[in-house]
């Protein structure tokens, strides 16, 4: 929703305005490209299902008394799925990443 800036500096308001000019750039070039491939939900949908997929990290102790971390995204649900194929961004953000430590 709209809310009033209470920004004291010229320089933060400005800041500010920038910020969702360019947030409402990007929902409408993101809605426009959905609306192509047609997926014509609201913007409050759109980012109802955009949240329910998460990045996980999954620690496992070795032998060796190291820990092996495992960090990679949930699977996509089917609605996510569609998103991302109209916008042709990979279903598995990040890719897994290992670190021992």
């Amino acid at each position: 929703g709209l809310r009033p800036i209470h920004h004291h500096k010229e320089l933060r308001s400005d800041g500010h305005l920038f910020i969702t000019v360019i947030a409402y750039q990007c929902v409408q070039f993101l809605r426009v490209k959905l609306k192509a491939a047609g997926i014509t939900d609201s913007w409050a949908t759109l980012r109802d299902i955009l949240s329910v997929q998460r990045r996980v990290t999954a620690t496992f102790n070795q032998r060796d008394g190291r820990s092996l971390h495992v960090r990679k995204a949930t699977v996509a649900e089917p609605d996510l799925l569609a998103i991302y194929r109209a916008l042709g961004i990979n279903a598995a953000p990040g890719g897994t990443r290992k670190l021992i430590s």
